[in-house]
């Protein structure tokens, strides 16, 4: 296994099952919630997520990030079933390509995210940040549904 899953991997699967405790604890009903102004659905916001992380992911094989995301089954916004599959699958997916680098890939391949270039080591953990904030965007959903924060998520957002 190459250095990065040796030293991320637990911190991946936690990170992750930060999702899985959010989505298991949603119903369909409330992914059609929104916050008052130009928000998304509760839904919508998950499904957003989704695809960010399959931009990182193909990033992680192309070595090219593209924002540009691929159209989507539309009942993810309102499925928390659909989600939790879809969501599955990729972190699966992640893992098995992350795991699939070798080390010269880990240590020296730079990834073109247009804006500026990143080493994988770099890029993985800017998509880790970028679960961070989808999960303090969540946060604000449910408490403005006066809802408690699942699982680990109040522990690690607040």
């Amino acid at each position: 296994m190459n250095s990065l899953m040796q030293q991320q991997e637990n911190l991946f699967a936690m990170t992750q099952a930060l999702r899985t405790q959010l989505i298991d604890a949603l119903s369909d009903d409330d992914l059609a919630f929104t916050l008052p102004g130009s928000n998304p659905s509760l839904g919508a916001l998950c499904r957003e997520n989704g695809q960010v992380q399959r931009s990182y992911l193909d990033s992680f094989k192309t070595f090219k990030q593209d924002f540009h995301y691929a159209d989507v089954d539309p009942a993810l916004d309102t499925s928390a079933e659909k989600l939790r599959a879809w969501f599955a699958q990729l972190d699966t997916e992640m893992v098995e390509t992350l795991k699939a680098l070798d080390e010269d890939t880990v240590q020296g391949q730079i990834i073109d995210r247009t804006h500026m270039q990143v080493p994988v080591g770099v890029q993985f953990h800017l998509f880790r940040e970028s679960m961070l904030i989808f999960y303090g965007k969540a946060a604000v959903y449910l408490k403005a549904m006066d809802r408690p924060l699942p699982g680990d998520i109040a522990l690690w957002i607040g």
